[in-house]
């Protein structure tokens, strides 16, 4: 199915709302309102064009950079999932185990410096 160049434009927009941490990029419909599009609509093109759901990019995106702060040591989880926008540590662990495989505190320990652990 060809795309429209709209449909491209709408997606672009959408990743840069993301990408930028817009505060209506938090939820589906808040994002459609910013796009001024229905959330059908930003889905199902959303879906098509990039393979993956807004919500589940959002979700790569906010696990990339929690990924990215645990090796940069960042202090404490319940912090990080705030300013990731996650609703609680417990969200933030859920959400990083599904893309990564491991828990952050598993990542903290693998990247800490020194020795292995046994």
């Amino acid at each position: 199915m060809r795309q429209r160049p709209a449909d491209r434009a709408l997606v672009a927009a959408a990743r840069e709302a993301i990408i930028e941490e817009d505060p209506a990029a938090g939820q589906l419909c808040a994002l459609a309102a910013l796009l001024e599009v229905s959330p059908y609509r930003l889905s199902r093109v959303f879906s098509r064009q990039m393979g993956v759901s807004p919500t589940r990019y959002r979700n790569r995106v906010r696990v990339t950079r929690a990924v990215d702060r645990i090796a940069a040591g960042a202090p404490g989880l319940s912090d990080l999932a705030v300013r990731l926008g996650f609703a609680d540590q417990a969200h933030l662990t859920r959400t990083v185990r599904e893309h990564v495989g491991r828990t952050p505190a598993a990542l903290r320990r693998l990247f800490a410096p020194g020795p292995p652990a046994p």
